[in-house]
Order: structure tokens, then C-alpha cells, then sequence
């Protein structure tokens, strides 16, 4: 009976040798291949043909960084992470390495410059992200305390707080008396993005706060917006987002666009949690897991874009 096990261990080894393999000849030896006699046939090379036949936003710059970081040639691969002030230099490298004639494809390197900004500017908003995640929250430091502060009277605005210590913060769903211990997995990310919404759809944040009191079907405000903190790092972390940033963001996205990305979570997962109607607050991770899904499915979308779009914002 263990033989079989080993059998199928044995089979499925053997089923990712072949696909390594072939992705191994693919890249090293077929593409190569197939690139040139493109470049024979049509006379441009591939990132042309990219632009030629791509769809706008999303498919087209994902192909586009696809195809630079398979280059063997190192500027290309290097242009993905250029910074904002570099793209301009790096577009001019890629049309001399490539041999590109710009006077025959004048739009190649304006679009170009816009699909590089896109590229490099999703590295560099991950690592914004990421260094506000790292930032712990520190009740010493007089801005964060001054956020959280805020945090309440955006969502509490008729009820003043009876001291910084108090069982007043489970109301707009924290775990206990101080809400610094509910940041620990997202810091100051956390914060930023509870802030984000209360700030600039006051109305939604409210709605959902009330919502979140349900006699059964509430849960705790705060804590899964912090849960879902976690979800819009994931997908920004494991390249989900890129689809909906490409299309949303004409340039390099920013802080702002995260915040409002994180904004569609929150006001959909609230609706998606009472059209459900799970049996207990006990099922959250299941549910959660079901949305998180629901989400990464769109974003396979290449015209996908999640964003919050309410004719009672402020946005």
C-alpha cells in the first residue's frame, strides 16, 4: 500500500523535470529563435510587436515587463527597476540595444516611458507599503497616537473618549482597551489604511461600522480591517495588483492608490459578508478566504479595475 505513494511521487517529479525542461528550451533556446525569425519576418523587434498587438494598459505593460525580464541583454532586464528619473535613460538604451528605428515607430518611446514608469513604480510602491508594515505602532510617538486619535473621531464623531485606556475602543472594533496591540501584524499600514477610508468616504466607513454591530451577522470593525490590510499587501506583495494598477494609474502608482484600492475591500467584503450570511463569526476565515478568491479572480482581468465608486463620496 506505501508503494503508491511513492509511485505517484515519483510521477509527479518526473511531470515537473519535463515542465523545467521545457521552460528551460523555451526561454534559452525557442524563444530566441522565434524572436528572430519575428524580427526577420516583420522587421520590428518583439517589444514592438507587443505595442502593436496588445490590447491597451494592463496586457500590453505585462508583456512588456515579461519581455524585459527575459532579455539576456542586462539594460533591459535592469529597466524594470529604474528608478522614476532614470526611465527616460533606460528608454533611450533599449531603442539603441534593440536597434530600433524611431523615426520609422515615433510613438514607441513615449509608450514605452509610460509602461517603465508603470513597472518601476509598482516596485516602488511595494517597497512604501512594506516600510509602513514594518513601522510598529508606538503610543510614545505623538503622530501615531495623533492618527489614532483621528481614527476615532472620524468614526465616533458624537462620542468623545473617556480616557486613551478604555473598553470604548472595542465599539469601533478593536480587541481590548488599547488598540496598539491590534497593529502588531500590519503597524503602522494598519492604521493608515483605517484612517484612509474614515478621511475620505466617512459616510461608507460609518455605514459599515453600524453594519459591523449586526446582532448576527456583526464582527469587529477594526480587526478585519486589519485583516484585510493583510489581503491588498498580499496581492500587491505576490503581483495580483499590477493588472489593476496598470490600468487605474497612467504613470507610477502611489500610496494614495493602495489606500484606495484597500477602500474596495473594505466596503466589498461588508457586502459580501451579509449577502453570505455565514452562521457565526466563528466562519470568518472561511469567508474571508472566499472573497480573497472572488478578488484575485478579477484581477486576472486585463481590464480589470477595483475601485470604490459611490455617489456618496468624497471622492
Amino acid at each position: 500500500m506505501e508503494a503508491l505513494p511513492e509511485a505517484s511521487a515519483r510521477v509527479i517529479s518526473r511531470e515537473k523535470m519535463v515542465v523545467n525542461l521545457w521552460r528551460y528550451l523555451y526561454r534559452n533556446i525557442f524563444r530566441f529563435w522565434l524572436k528572430w525569425i519575428l524580427r526577420q519576418l516583420t522587421g520590428k523587434c518583439e517589444l514592438q510587436r507587443i505595442y502593436d498587438g496588445s490590447r491597451k494598459n494592463a496586457e500590453r505593460t505585462l508583456n512588456i515587463e515579461y519581455s524585459l525580464e527575459s532579455s539576456k541583454y542586462k539594460a533591459l532586464q535592469n529597466a524594470v527597476n529604474a528608478a522614476e528619473d532614470e526611465v527616460e535613460k533606460y528608454v533611450k538604451l533599449i531603442i539603441q540595444e534593440k536597434k530600433i528605428n524611431i523615426q520609422k515607430d515615433t510613438s514607441f518611446p513615449p509608450k514605452l516611458q509610460l509602461c517603465l514608469l508603470q513597472i518601476s513604480g509598482c516596485r516602488k510602491l511595494y517597497l512604501a507599503v512594506e516600510d509602513l508594515r514594518k513601522d510598529p505602532y508606538n503610543s510614545d510617538n505623538k503622530e501615531h497616537e495623533e492618527q489614532l486619535m483621528e481614527l476615532w473621531n472620524l468614526l465616533m464623531p458624537h462620542e468623545k473618549l473617556k480616557a486613551r485606556i478604555t473598553k470604548q475602543w472595542c465599539d469601533i472594533g478593536f480587541q481590548g482597551d488599547d488598540p496598539k496591540t491590534d497593529f502588531r501584524g500590519m503597524g503602522m499600514l494598519g492604521l493608515a489604511n483605517l484612517l484612509y477610508f474614515s478621511k475620505h468616504y466617512p459616510r461608507e466607513a460609518r455605514q459599515i461600522l453600524v453594519h459591523s454591530n449586526h446582532p448576527k451577522l456583526g464582527y469587529s470593525y477594526a480587526i478585519v480591517g486589519i485583516n484585510l490590510t493583510e489581503m491588498a499587501y498580499s496581492l500587491l506583495k505576490n503581483g495580483f495588483l499590477k493588472t489593476h494598477f496598470y490600468n487605474l494609474v497612467p504613470g507610477a502608482p502611489n500610496l494614495k492608490d493602495f489606500h484606495q484600492f484597500y477602500c474596495y475591500l473594505a466596503y466589498e467584503f461588508d457586502k459580501f459578508w451579509f449577502e453570505e450570511k455565514p452562521e457565526s463569526i466563528m466562519y470568518f476565515n472561511q469567508y474571508r478566504e472566499r472573497f480573497h478568491q472572488k478578488v484575485k479572480r478579477h484581477l486576472l482581468n486585463y481590464d480589470v479595475v477595483l475601485a470604490l465608486k459611490n455617489e456618496n463620496s468624497n471622492v
